[in-house]
């Protein structure tokens, strides 16, 4: 279960910021906060009024240690045209609360459980525990085809819109009605882009511009086309590695790629495609197919989920981060095209877009 939501009444260890620090955005007191949300990037911080809960306009960058501003304006949420600019009149359960949640009633405003519990990932569980052996009493994405598994990620960890918006009047920013097993298409479609447009949710050639939309990126991917799924590299029950990542970093990655490997990379060792020393940054997976070029808060990014290698090129054209000059940072986009141009066994058709 990922507790990224907590009741600071019951865990007041909840708090992970720092009252000390200058705020001069919102000034609230503990005893005001319902819930805290975030523990590993970012943390908000909810007040409740009536059934619903709302995100006071301040939040703790826990990576850099300092307040930042919370308040999506006009071009920074699909959503934010159709709701006041008040805080307080920003309901978390129509915005936040179905991929916070198990069983968001959009009627009652109430859940079964808060946090991603069973029932979010594996559909209603009742039956399944009434008569445990019976074949079909639950949802196991490992035996759903691939699109419908990877849905049940893509449902929360993807920017969407739902087809029926709005649901009596009101706008949802998560799949309002979707149960795991069912086609997520059905229900949401994600959210438009246009090539060459850098918005804040694009960068011009279709890679996510910010977090929670590793979906978008994936559903472009090669891996996905050939049937990958996002549990074939994360453990969604709990690992001890980084992002819950099955095998650490590259180790993931060279279970199905290696020299080789019909899957790639080609050569005869994986230095002879890096063309970075062993153990090097340079010949890390990671940095060079899913570099960091997410906004998830403040100057801290999350990792792509295209796969695709970043050209220094399209740094030139359309300003796209690219790993090369991100690793390298005192030289330039010339100098690192210039270097791969270099590496003989490499199309260089590749390197130009």
């Amino acid at each position: 279960m990922a507790n990224v939501v907590q009741d600071p009444r019951s865990h007041p260890q909840a708090f992970l910021c720092d009252f000390s620090k200058p705020n001069p955005y919102y000034k609230f007191r503990k005893q005001d906060v319902a819930f805290v949300y975030g523990s590993h990037w970012k943390q908000r911080y909810f007040v409740k009024r009536g059934n619903q809960y709302y995100a006071l306009p301040v939040q703790w960058d826990i990576v850099h240690h300092v307040w930042l501003k919370y308040h999506p304006g006009l071009g920074e949420d699909w959503w934010v045209p159709y709701y006041p600019d008040d805080p307080m009149k920003r309901p978390t359960g129509p915005l936040c609360d179905g991929c916070h949640s198990v069983n968001y009633n959009i009627t009652t405003e109430t859940v079964t459980e808060w946090n991603v519990g069973c029932e979010r990932c594996h559909g209603p569980g009742s039956e399944h525990i009434r008569v445990p052996w019976k074949q079909g009493s639950i949802v196991n994405p490992a035996r759903l085809d691939f699109v419908r598994a990877n849905d049940v990620c893509i449902q929360c960890h993807s920017q969407l819109r739902p087809l029926s918006n709005p649901i009596h009047g009101i706008y949802y920013d998560w799949a309002v009605g979707y149960q795991p097993g069912d086609r997520l298409s059905d229900y949401v479609r994600l959210e438009d882009h246009q090539l060459g447009v850098n918005n804040f949710f694009y960068w011009p050639d279709g890679s996510a511009h910010k977090n929670r939309e590793q979906g978008n990126d994936f559903v472009t991917s090669v891996m996905y086309v050939h049937g990958v799924t996002c549990f074939s590299c994360h453990d969604p029950h709990g690992s001890e590695n980084d992002n819950l990542l099955i095998k650490p970093g590259s180790a993931m990655c060279l279970e199905c790629h290696g020299p080789r490997s019909p899957n790639g990379p080609r050569g005869e060792t994986l230095e002879a495609h890096t063309h970075h020393p062993p153990g090097s940054p340079g010949s890390d997976c990671i940095a060079c197919h899913m570099p960091q070029i997410a906004t998830e808060i403040g100057t801290f990014r999350v990792h792509s989920h295209t796969f695709r290698f970043i050209s220094p090129a399209l740094t030139m054209k359309y300003g796209i981060p690219n790993p090369c000059t991100s690793c390298h940072k005192n030289k330039s986009n010339e100098w690192a095209l210039e270097q791969l141009g270099k590496w003989q066994n490499e199309s260089p058709w590749r390197f130009e877009r």
